[in-house]
């Protein structure tokens, strides 16, 4: 069965102070030697069970940033995936760029190597924004990027918004999104910003530094995120995602539809489903440690789970419960061999009681007021 894969680079120029991604900030990095370590684990991998003689379905490179290898190196990457698993002429294949790290030429190369989808970190076009969520791109550089990627072939762009900004205000996101969809990307993706433990501003938010938006304004904002991007042609799909119908980002909606997937890199996580249950495991995180235990033995697992039928039931249904279409309770069936009731019908009752979650024929979703407190919600299943 075809599988998505997912690719690490976990270099950046900066570290952005809400980000708990395992990124980290340098002024230089060994692109050869990782690109060799990325290559010798997909070979290693992607001739293993489950993964074996099963062709790529979704490549996403992700970070960090990935935009700060050359185009050469992510084809040499590319290459070794065709060699070990094949890819498909209709492959969904995503590379993450920072605006302020790219140039036509290099967008040019990146298409050249194989790559057709590309996803820009625009976050916010508000110069105050930017600085304060430690951006190192400015407003402009996001509008150039996008016309530089349009015209060296990019037909998929996709364009990250952040909102609930301490300071930020309803006219500032509705600005944002305005100045977004005037760069005509197909999918644009809007995150409420969160305070992560481990990253730079928790430790703000902790000692008094930071005082986030008040609940009630960051939910006007979602709220207005929800109605504006569907109004200009991009319905929701997803909680923070939006795309015209046959635009959805189709890597993220494996993860969503609890698809197996293959992650490579530094402190990249992989699952794959089995039986009722499943397996998830993960790679060291820090990148010269990682470098060492591949160049070893080819591989740099460091931890991993096995994930029993309940657990992989309660983790389906919340996953799919992100889709604006919700969970598909045939899709349950066959996946699991039991029905959705049989397992969670109280708590679906009682949600559903609560007007927090929609039930019409075999589909089960959120409502509008399910969305505001997904989070609550998903929990009931796990």
């Amino acid at each position: 069965m075809a599988f998505s894969l997912y690719i690490h680079i976990p270099y950046c120029v900066a570290k952005c102070p809400y980000c708990d991604f395992n990124s980290h900030a340098a002024t230089s990095w060994p692109e050869d030697r990782y690109t060799a370590a990325i290559i010798a684990e997909i070979r290693h991998r992607g001739t293993q069970t489950p993964f074996a003689g099963c062709p790529v379905k979704t490549i996403f490179f992700g970070g960090g940033t990935p935009s700060l290898f050359q185009p050469a190196s992510i084809a040499r990457i590319l290459e070794s995936v065709a060699a070990t698993c094949g890819i498909a002429d209709d492959t969904e294949i995503t590379l993450e760029a920072n605006p302020g790290t790219v140039a036509e030429r290099a967008l040019a190369g990146f298409r050249a190597a194989g790559v057709n989808r590309i996803s820009f970190g625009a976050q916010s076009f508000n110069p105050a924004i930017l600085k304060y969520l430690g951006r190192i791109h400015t407003a402009e550089e996001t509008r150039s990027a996008a016309r530089a990627a349009r015209q060296v072939g990019f037909a998929r762009l996709n364009l990250d918004l952040i909102f609930a900004v301490p300071g930020q205000t309803l006219a500032d996101v509705r600005r944002d999104l305005m100045e977004a969809v005037a760069l005509e990307p197909d999918h644009v993706s809007a995150y409420n910003l969160t305070f992560e433990p481990g990253t730079a501003f928790f430790a703000d938010l902790q000692r008094g530094r930071i005082r986030p938006l008040d609940e009630d304004l960051q939910a006007a904002m979602y709220a207005l995120v929800r109605d504006e991007l569907p109004q200009q042609g991009y319905p929701m799909y997803e909680i923070s995602n939006f795309a015209p119908r046959g635009h959805e980002a189709r890597h993220n909606l494996s993860y969503w539809r609890g698809e197996s997937y293959l992650g490579i890199g530094a402190g990249a996580h992989s699952f794959a489903g089995e039986g009722a249950g499943g397996r998830r495991w993960w790679n060291e995180k820090l990148p010269a440690r990682y470098l060492t235990l591949v160049e070893g033995r080819g591989e740099a697992e460091a931890g991993s789970e096995v994930i029993d039928g309940r657990t992989a039931m309660g983790e389906f249904v919340f996953l799919n419960l992100r889709l604006r279409s919700g969970l598909d309770s045939a899709r349950f069936r066959s996946r699991f061999g039991c029905d959705f009731d049989e397992v969670f019908g109280s708590v679906a009752a009682r949600l559903t009681a609560g007007g927090v979650l929609l039930r019409e024929g075999g589909w089960i979703r959120l409502s509008e007021r399910g969305l505001e407190v997904a989070d609550s919600v998903f929990a009931e299943f796990l």
